[in-house]
């Protein structure tokens, strides 16, 4: 029926009859044929074990990471088997380019090709697809952000296979989740520090935990993002310059509702919305990514996803494709999907909440008391950890602030919606009671007290709540079992943010090792450590403004600035960590540091060009059609345009980092309060971009089916 009403209806009727067709089949979906296709386009456990099988091997050949080495045709004749049952006949080495947030969709880099050849003269093609052609890739390394580490006219570039995260396929195309080196061994890729960094940690602290008389294969990172987005309505995103080009609005008048009411959080979805993230999640399901909640945030049109714990690089290689799923699924419900931090002024913006602990190659996760106390045998091991963790924190703060310090993160970071700029540690009242008493050495197990909570109502049971409540003003607190790095951007690719974080984890391990090598007994160099990095520890209210004048006075590390934090990446104490777990060399240090500034100075190079060309072709033109006075909002115009003329006459980056900066949070700001105030008073059928009403309120501006009231 709506495919013969479809064909009868004209105009702007015809394509919301076809999306209600579409959404109506896509409805027909049972929930339990999603159950039946999780993980059936990821090549691992039965996938992989039905088709490895037909060249007598098993899914088990995947675990251990030698295969690429031993038994890679193998592999690739049955990701070619996998690939023709599921009408895929192409490959691609799937790998992440630097300097991508924001601006490359799906933050990642492919070159697609057909795994089977043509014959001419034959007039047929062959299959071939080696294990070389799985394992090893080339392509221009100068074509992608380096920070002078390639040039055209030396461009080598190589991908290679990361086995540590599975193969996976999208539409006629099996992704092989890659490295990307130069040829003169260069790290050009986000993943290849991180799997340094996660090296180094295990060798450290599989070193550190025999000292300890516990023996472990190896230690690896776990993590679960929590991502937030925004949805907004297509046609309103069509009709804004700044949101196409930079994903933030650069000017725009608040609504008369905001988040001001608290009505948002939890809210009942939206239909058209739970609809298209319903489908995202259908996808993601197939590719064995496990997005399990789904809810509406803080602010109007905002929602989070988050999935299970897992593996660091799987999990970031799985978050990747989430974003790139919502961007491209968004678009078939008549939506559009906002990564950026900090979209629309004066609501909250989206962070990716990022769940962070350690664990053994065999499960246990260093970071539970019980658990590691249990597999270990000792009741020392949980604080040991502890404080090396600590100290990393103490001492290597500004690499914490550098690694979050993606563009949009200036506005979020210590405007009360996310934790300041003050890198600190939370651990709660129970934990830092024993800490503080194993500091002074009182060793005894960790074993909080059960807290139960009765509700006064009787036929509603008492329950049990965790012993340590939750802070959500710190940057870096103790969730029982992990830390929650609260911090990171919505729109960042996490693979710095835990390079980083296994690196300083990595050294911490290290110099508790060299320490107890050297004679010390091991609590002695934990409490040791307790006590000189117990200024890092904070359980107040990190929004409260007394607490940024007290961690000046304990000394800890407080950044501001974004452009600073990635200035300070590449200083003499960061070179030398780095250097030291072999993560990044000096260059490749550099290189981040002058990509990351050039980042943020060309994020706000286009954001002041869609503000320019705003006003001169929407903004203006409307205000004089409705007989306002134009000298206000020309003024700022003006302003924007002595700034950004300013920022192309510097060409140190982080000068001009800098001046972009103060052109983006001084001068856009204070030009932006004119033009809001002329779109206060210009008629509604006059202004020519979507307003704020128009795009944050789906319930009242949508029908179910997406179409636009």
């Amino acid at each position: 029926k709506m495919l013969n009403l479809a064909r009868k209806q004209t105009g702007p009727s015809v394509a919301a009859a076809r999306r209600a067709t579409s959404l109506a089949q896509k409805h027909a979906r049972s929930m339990s044929s999603t159950m039946e296709d999780y993980g059936s386009m990821c090549f691992v456990g039965a996938v992989a074990d039905k088709y490895l099988k037909k060249h007598g091997e098993s899914a088990a050949l995947l675990e251990d990471p030698n295969w690429v080495s031993t038994k890679a045709d193998k592999v690739a004749a049955a990701l070619v088997d996998w690939g023709l049952d599921n009408g895929a006949t192409c490959t691609a080495h799937w790998f992440q380019p630097l300097g991508s947030n924001q601006v490359r969709p799906g933050m990642s880099g492919c070159l697609i090709n057909h795994f089977f050849t043509f014959n001419p003269s034959k007039g047929n093609v062959e299959l071939k697809y080696s294990g070389e052609d799985l394992v090893k890739g080339e392509t221009d390394g100068s074509s992608y952000p380096n920070g002078g580490l390639r040039a055209t006219h030396t461009a080598g570039g190589y991908t290679i296979i990361d086995p540590t995260s599975p193969i996976f396929m999208r539409s006629d195309t099996i992704h092989v989740p890659c490295v990307f080196i130069s040829w003169t061994g260069h790290a050009l890729d986000e993943k290849t520090p991180l799997l340094r960094a996660e090296q180094a940690m295990s060798k450290e602290g599989t070193r550190l935990l025999k000292l300890l008389g516990y023996n472990v294969k190896g230690l690896q990172s776990n993590i679960g993002l929590e991502q937030e987005f925004f949805l907004i309505p297509r046609d309103s995103f069509a009709r804004r310059l700044d949101l196409q080009m930079t994903g933030r609005t650069v000017l725009g008048k608040n609504a008369p509702r905001g988040q001001e009411m608290c009505d948002h959080y939890f809210a009942p979805l939206n239909t058209n919305a739970n609809d298209c993230i319903k489908a995202i999640q259908e996808e993601a399901f197939a590719l064995g990514i496990s997005l399990k909640p789904r809810h509406r945030e803080v602010a109007p049109n905002q929602y989070e996803m988050a999935p299970y714990f897992g593996r660091v690089t799987q999990q970031i290689d799985q978050n990747l494709v989430i974003m790139q799923l919502c961007e491209e699924v968004a678009a078939r419900y008549n939506l559009a999907c906002l990564f950026q931090e900090k979209p629309f002024a004066d609501i909250n913006g989206s962070g990716k909440h990022h769940n962070w602990s350690v664990g053994t190659s065999c499960g246990i996760n260093l970071l539970n008391a019980k658990q590691v106390e249990k597999a270990s045998g000792s009741a020392s091991t949980f604080p040991i950890v502890l404080a090396a963790i600590i100290s990393g924190v103490d001492k290597h703060g500004d690499l914490m602030r550098a690694a979050i310090s993606c563009p949009g993160n200036d506005f979020r970071l210590g405007a009360c919606e996310a934790p300041p700029a003050v890198i600190s540690a939370y651990l709660g009242g129970s934990v830092t009671d024993f800490l503080d008493a194993y500091r002074q050495g009182k060793t005894a197990a960790y074993n909080p007290a059960k807290k139960m909570l009765s509700s006064g109502v009787d036929v509603v049971p008492d329950f049990e709540v965790p012993a340590v409540d939750r802070n959500r003003t710190s940057p870096f607190p103790f969730g029982g079992h992990r830390f929650e790095f609260r911090a990171v951007g919505s729109s960042q690719n996490c693979s710095m943010v835990n390079t980083v974080l296994a690196t300083m984890t990595a050294d911490a391990f290290k110099n508790f090792a060299d320490a107890i090598e050297g004679g010390a007994k091991p609590d002695a160099v934990a409490q040791e450590a307790l006590n000189k990095h117990w200024r890092v520890l904070f359980d107040g209210n990190g929004y409260d403004p007394a607490w940024l004048d007290e961690a000046n006075s304990r000394g800890i590390w407080r950044i501001d600035s974004g452009v600073d934090a990635i200035n300070m990446m590449a200083s003499e104490k960061n070179i030398k960590l780095f250097a030291d777990m072999k993560v990044l060399s000096k260059d490749e240090l550099v290189a981040r540091r002058d990509i990351g500034l050039q980042h943020y100075s060309g994020i706000v190079e286009m954001e002041a060009l869609c503000f320019i060309d705003m006003l001169k072709q929407q903004i203006i033109p409307a205000i004089k059609e409705a007989e306002q006075d134009i000298k206000t909002v020309g003024a700022a115009l003006k302003a924007v345009e002595t700034g950004l003329a300013a920022m192309h006459h510097e060409a140190d980056d982080y000068k001009k980092a800098s001046l972009a900066r103060v052109l983006r949070l001084e001068t856009m700001i204070t030009a932006r309060e004119a033009v809001d105030s002329a779109e206060a008073e210009c008629p509604a059928h006059l202004w020519p971009v979507a307003t704020y009403k128009e795009m944050l309120f789906l319930d009242a501006n949508q029908d179910s089916s997406g179409n636009t009231i």
